[in-house]
């Protein structure tokens, strides 16, 4: 076994020292000051990373949420996001060793690289309507690098903090990552506040081309995690790159040795699966454009508030012991998953696919119920964020290694777009909205089913040391 002052040397991330819990020392090192010290505090590192989310996941959600990708036809949209969710199955499912190969910051960049090529599909389809072909491509080319850049961003993510600050750490993340989506979504409202055509223009495709190619650069500013010290003086656990054989063998020697995740596995499948109820089969379906602009711009501003309440107020809560805290945010969760479901099925049965195709009576901004349904849009938000918010602390309480955080996260993101591919598949080839409905509540519901015994198993006050490495 290598000693951890020796190992502490070999990182440069300042001076160890040596404290005793137990028979189990545990390394300390002094966090650097000055300019440095600000920049390579995990709350900014962590701020960053948001920020690279905003720039490229937050432009694609900000498209997305306006239903069909701001297409009047929404299709090829579908179509295009069943082929992303079907590469991002596959490579989520390997990106944790892509990430612990290459490094989180190098994984990351990558990452970024689809979310332009995504975008600019739909300014070309404006322009050429028969290039719809270039829009799905594009979208099995972001799967692939959209696995990186998640699975990068949640290693990185429930790594930086210490087990008191994870429920903050991904409350910041996501509040600042889902800003993205309230910007895009108020330049395409003020884009399209006086369209009268049911898509959105082509200055809207721009403005997000423009900022999905700045996210790229955004990593170059963050701080190599080797180099990072957490707040209390212990270190981030270095990335390992051991062989590609041995890091495909960890994918299941993570499952043989902590055979709880599986629990969360129908959580993780349905994380990603009501988007498209919400997106196009609610908002797209029957709001005018200006309408969906406006639902799209509520839906990522509660959930900045969502992740913040969630994470910060009831996950983080010092004076609740961390099982405590796990109970109570599955307490909030899965209520809230009936409250809008039931709210939501009033609506549904009041329209389907067939009296939709042909209706040019949407439901516009000033129109008597309209408020109703935004505020149904509003709490969506509010159940997406919390849902996800949970969904990354319960992992983070698990382990704080950056090596298992991959593997887990792979496992997130590899289910999360198994359900997504399908779900979007079955909208491009019109399956009835109330089927869609349904399948949406049962899954939701059974995630957090199924999510209960692993909370009560095996989350823990703290993290043992058996539960940080593979």
């Amino acid at each position: 076994m290598s000693d951890p002052v020796v190992e502490a040397e070999k990182v440069g991330g300042g001076t160890p020292t040596g404290e005793y819990e137990g028979s189990q020392q545990v390394e300390i090192l002094e966090r650097p000051s000055g300019w440095k010290g600000f920049t390579s505090h995990p709350t900014v590192q962590v701020a960053l990373l948001g920020f690279v989310c905003f720039m490229c996941p937050g432009m694609y959600n900000a498209l997305s949420g306006l239903g069909g990708g701001g297409q009047v036809n929404p299709t090829a949209q579908a179509n295009a996001s069943s082929a992303l969710y079907a590469t991002f199955a596959f490579f989520g499912f390997f990106s944790g060793t892509i990430s612990n190969v290459l490094g989180a910051r190098a994984t990351l960049m990558l990452g970024t690289l689809g979310y332009p090529l995504y975008i600019s599909s739909f300014l070309v389809v404006n322009v050429h309507p028969n290039a719809t072909a270039y829009v799905i491509a594009s979208g099995a080319v972001l799967g692939v690098c959209a696995a990186m850049l998640w699975t990068a961003q949640g290693s990185l993510m429930m790594a930086y903090p210490t087990e008191a600050q994870k429920g903050l750490y991904i409350g910041i993340f996501w509040a600042i990552f889902n800003l993205g989506g309230v910007v895009g979504s108020a330049v395409a409202f003020a884009e399209n506040f006086h369209s009268t055509a049911n898509g959105v223009s082509n200055g809207t495709y721009i403005g997000f081309l423009v900022l999905t190619i700045t996210g790229f650069f955004l990593p170059l500013l963050m701080t190599n995690p080797e180099m990072m010290t957490r707040t209390d003086g212990t270190r981030v656990v270095l990335v390992r790159h051991p062989s590609w054989k041995a890091e495909f063998l960890n994918l299941f020697i993570a499952l043989r040795t902590d055979p709880w995740i599986v629990l969360l596995f129908p959580m993780f499948f349905a994380s990603n699966y009501f988007y498209t109820w919400q997106f196009n089969d609610y908002n797209g379906a029957i709001f005018t454009i200006r309408a969906r602009s406006l639902n799209n711009f509520v839906y990522w501003s509660a959930q900045i508030f969502g992740s913040v309440f969630i994470g910060y107020c009831i996950l983080d809560k010092k004076r609740l012991r961390r099982r405590t805290r796990a109970f109570l945010g599955w307490v909030i969760v899965f209520p809230m998953v009936f409250i809008v479901h039931v709210w939501s099925y009033f609506y549904q049965k009041t329209y389907t696919r067939a009296s939709e195709a042909n209706n040019s009576n949407k439901i516009d901004i000033y129109d008597s119920s309209f408020p109703a349904h935004i505020w149904l849009m509003i709490f969506y938000g509010f159940l997406d964020s919390m849902w996800q918010t949970y969904a990354y602390w319960l992992m983070g309480a698990m382990s704080n290694d950056m090596a298992k955080l991959a593997v887990f996260t792979g496992f997130y993101k590899c289910l999360q777009s198994c359900g997504a591919a399908g779900v979007w598949r079955a909208d491009g080839v019109g399956l009835p909205y109330m089927n869609i409905f349904i399948s949406t509540w049962g899954l939701s519901a059974a995630g957090m089913l199924f999510a209960f015994p692993m909370v009560y198993f095996r989350v823990k006050d703290h993290t043992e040391l058996e539960d940080e490495t593979l």
